[in-house]
């Protein structure tokens, strides 16, 4: 048995089987990545192949971590399908990760070293906000500050992924009064090109691990092209439209139908949350189409949008229940 047409490679059909996880549930999976970049069903097979290393060489990626909780490392490896490991070691080469790398110390630095003098180059995914007051001390690994590291890795770098809002637009490490001087990569980055040389940004506290798993596809298919990005560097095929468009709640707002407290009738008949403090109307992102796990997403929760997929949400959103 194969997985599909093109996708040969014995290791990625016995990994899956380990699993428990049949060739039927692999393509569901790559549909449902299909569906989120907003292809048809026949895109799945071409998402398969990509996952699987049959695009061509696998890139060398370098996965940076700055100031941040780690939640969006977390949301990736705890996704309920489990093809983690096929994206990492067959469709990417991950070279370096601090959260899940067994190598420390020495070891590896000298990973990272290696992997950002591959003659093949490099892709950079950066996880967190850059400290940058005072030469950037609030913020070191290996001795070594946060921003010196990513003033090394990211300019060289072929295309450079922040994964989550901190990375993003510098999350809630950036809120008000912002002691360490906590920015995105973008505008921390910005004087060194790294904006030009093609960073994506794809926010949210935490992202849906699909929106990144599908930029990844994306640039593997494309053989290494950026997808079209909007006015704040986010891929269009994930944040082109706003919460509130995509809301099944939207019927009820339309209809001026408004719960007005969380233990109202109305709440529990799944009126619009729009006046307890919803910011779906301000926020762009996937998650009434891309479900969490393809389980649920806050506001079918019962639980307002808070707008984590935006710039400075901890400070233009709040009060998030007003």
């Amino acid at each position: 048995m194969r997985i599909a047409v093109g996708l040969a490679r014995d290791n990625v059909e016995k990994r899956l089987q380990a699993h428990g996880i049949t060739r039927r549930q692999f393509l569901t999976y790559c549909a449902a990545v299909a569906a989120a970049m907003g292809m048809g069903p026949a895109y799945a097979s071409r998402v398969a192949k990509a996952m699987t290393g049959g695009a061509g060489r696998r890139p060398c990626v370098v996965y940076l971590h700055n100031a941040e909780c780690t939640g969006c490392s977390e949301a990736l490896l705890r996704t309920n399908a489990p093809f983690l490991d096929v994206l990492l070691f067959d469709a990417i080469s991950l070279e370096y990760q601090e959260t899940i790398m067994a190598a420390a110390g020495e070891a590896a630095e000298e990973a990272l070293h290696s992997a950002i003098h591959n003659p093949d180059g490099y892709i950079c995914i950066v996880e967190g906000g850059i400290p940058t007051a005072d030469n950037g001390i609030y913020g070191k690994v290996a001795n070594r500050t946060m921003l010196s590291i990513n003033k090394e890795v990211l300019p060289g770098a072929k295309a450079v992924i922040a994964y989550g809002t901190c990375a993003s637009y510098g999350g809630i490490q950036a809120a008000a009064p912002n002691p360490t001087g906590a920015k995105g990569v973008g505008d921390a980055l910005d004087f060194l090109g790294v904006k030009a040389a093609g960073l994506i940004n794809i926010p949210g506290c935490p992202p849906n691990p699909i929106n990144i798993v599908g930029t990844i596809t994306y640039y593997l298919e494309h053989k290494g092209a950026l997808p079209e990005l909007d006015y704040i560097g986010r891929p269009n095929i994930f944040f082109g439209k706003s919460v509130h468009e995509l809301c099944e709640r939207r019927p009820h707002f339309d209809a001026g139908r408004f719960a007005n407290s969380f233990s109202s009738e109305e709440a529990r008949q799944g009126w619009c949350l729009y006046n307890l403090g919803c910011k779906g109307p301000q926020t762009y992102n996937n998650c009434p189409k891309v479900l969490f796990n393809g389980t649920n997403w806050p506001v079918a929760a019962g639980h307002p949008c808070i707008g984590c997929s935006e710039p400075d949400f901890w400070d233009h959103m709040t009060p998030f229940y007003r």
